[in-house]
């Protein structure tokens, strides 16, 4: 419980809601939402929150209106440099995009993103396994910490299915037709503070039993090394330790519900995890006139 706690942290006394044609999508600090209203020709800043300007009418001339609003910011310091890795930003998952945004300015704007976590299992005569992966010392998040087998954000213009294939071949050197085996097994969330503002965070989960004669193997330099760990080991590391990437507990709880690995017989809290697994964002509600 003290993982799914510490990602569910938050104090909305410190935002106001971000609006996009007429809809909800994030939340922005106040001092920056003041720093937006610089910028009048893309942001409608007030008591209200904040919100694009209604003439900007569809998603290109919004992401670029957002880019260039933004770009200041960035020299002054206030936010950081973009890293060239777009996600989209729609009202709700599998509605239309309304604008794309930089990776790096997700949580600046307070809205949901998605990524994808893969467990990779092995089946042994001793029992269930799972791949850990070390993430490499170099990484600008969580370096030297453990990860799922295969972790990675759901950028714009591919599907689920091609961000897993695409993370799959980059973190552990496994082809389309191992990837094909993986099975959607449902999503974790949170909603977390972070300095630079809000994370609602999705996590579509995927399963993958691995063949025991396949081993994964790093190609772009993200991951370290891979240790192949009991399903014992990896949860008592979790019940115990911080050693996990923030969010991969998470991940591994929820895998470890779904094969009966956790039981409500054995865990006391179990109803509190199950239910805490999946947290929506936290939304604004106006003040009655």
């Amino acid at each position: 419980m003290n993982h799914i706690h510490a990602l569910n942290r938050h104090d909305m006394g410190g935002f106001r809601p971000f609006f996009v044609a007429g809809r909800e999508v994030g939340w922005v600090r106040h001092a920056l939402a003041e720093r937006l209203a610089e910028a009048a020709t893309v942001f409608e800043v007030g008591p209200f929150g904040v919100a694009l300007r209604a003439d900007l009418g569809d998603a290109e001339a919004r992401t670029q209106a957002i880019a260039a609003a933004l770009a200041p910011l960035v020299d002054d310091g206030v936010l950081p440099p973009c890293n060239g890795e777009s996600y989209t930003v729609a009202a709700s998952w599998g509605e239309p995009a309304l604008f794309t945004l930089d990776r790096a300015h997700v949580a600046a704007l307070g809205v949901r993103a998605y990524g994808v976590h893969l467990n990779g299992y092995v089946r042994r005569p001793d029992g269930l396994f799972l791949w850990v992966a070390r993430r490499a010392a170099g990484r600008g998040v969580a370096p030297g910490k453990l990860d799922n087998m295969v972790a990675g954000g759901h950028a714009a213009g591919l599907t689920l299915w091609r961000t897993l294939e695409k993370e799959c071949a980059e973190e552990a050197g496994i082809g389309p037709a191992l990837v094909r085996r993986a099975r959607p097994a449902g999503l974790v969330s949170y909603c977390r503070e972070t300095s630079p503002g809000l994370r609602p965070d999705t996590l579509f989960v995927f399963d993958l039993e691995v063949p025991a004669d396949v081993e994964p193997r790093n190609t772009d330099g993200e991951i370290s090394d891979f240790m192949l760990w009991s399903v014992d080991k990896v949860l008592e590391t979790v019940r115990v330790t911080e050693a996990f990437k923030f969010n991969v507990p998470l991940v591994i709880l929820d895998f470890a519900i779904r094969h009966g690995l956790l039981t409500a017989d054995a865990e006391p809290e179990y109803c509190d995890i199950v239910q805490g697994l999946r947290r929506g964002a936290v939304s604004f509600h106006p003040p009655p006139e």
